[in-house]
């Protein structure tokens, strides 16, 4: 058996709505440490630009990313985490870890649904600091300020698609659900009935919704859901460290 970080083992990590990559290179550092792989990229728009982009599309390239990596370790935060559950069984997912994932059809509570733009929401290019300050409560200053400076705008049609859920088929591989009470997008309950449908271990942090990749105690959530992947695949596990579970 390959020791995960090799390729075969290496890890997906799919970013939320608005973001990029770049909201995992916390985590990314945390679990190089342990010779463990991840890759992170960018969800890229349909070549019609953000209007046209569909959540199929992100579906498309993330699945086509996972394939490559050979039975990887799918990591996924908000929309990010919809997309890593909906794609791991057909790539066979070696192991899945969902941080604050918008829900699938027929989980409820459901997020709640703001009014959006016809066709482009304009997080990146009418980003306001103020916004990021509310949004990372838990974050130090200059992280707040390295987040401010790369939002993105997001297409409106991927989030009505997110919003009103979609059909994932159950994963065949151990799945770990984190959810935060500081949650403002998607309710604890929500999270907490997720993990019961799937079989799915559940912890609990007082993070803000972004606050398990960029909050102070992002690297803390990042180490010991290392730990539980290495654990869940007999692998040897680095040091935990605590985390409230249910």
């Amino acid at each position: 058996m390959q020791r995960f970080g090799d390729k075969a083992s290496a890890a997906l990590a799919i970013h939320g709505a608005g973001g990029g990559g770049w909201e995992w290179a916390l985590w990314q550092r945390v679990w190089r440490v342990h010779a463990s792989t991840v890759q992170a990229p960018d969800l890229m728009p349909a070549h019609g630009g953000l209007a046209q982009t569909r959540l199929a599309h992100y579906l498309a390239q993330m699945r086509n990313a996972a394939i490559a990596l050979q039975r990887p370790v799918l990591v996924g935060a908000s929309l990010g985490g919809l997309i890593a559950l909906a794609i791991a069984a057909d790539v066979e997912a070696s192991a899945l870890v969902l941080v604050d994932p918008l829900p699938p059809r027929g989980i409820v509570p459901r997020p709640a649904v703001r009014a959006l733009p016809q066709d482009i929401v304009p997080w990146g290019s009418r980003r306001r600091f103020s916004s990021t300050q509310r949004a990372l409560p838990d974050a130090d200053e200059a992280t707040r300020l390295y987040a401010f400076r790369r939002w993105r705008d997001e297409s409106a049609a991927v989030l009505r698609e997110a919003a009103a859920g979609i059909e994932v088929a159950v994963p065949r591989c151990p799945v770990l659900v984190i959810a935060c009470d500081g949650d403002e997008v998607v309710p604890t309950a929500a999270s907490r009935e997720l993990s019961y449908q799937l079989g799915a271990e559940f912890w609990r942090c007082g993070s803000s919704h972004v606050g398990p990749l960029l909050g102070r105690g992002a690297a803390a959530i990042a180490a010991r859901a290392l730990a539980w992947i290495h654990a869940e695949t007999h692998y040897a596990t680095p040091s935990q460290v605590p985390l409230e579970t249910e």
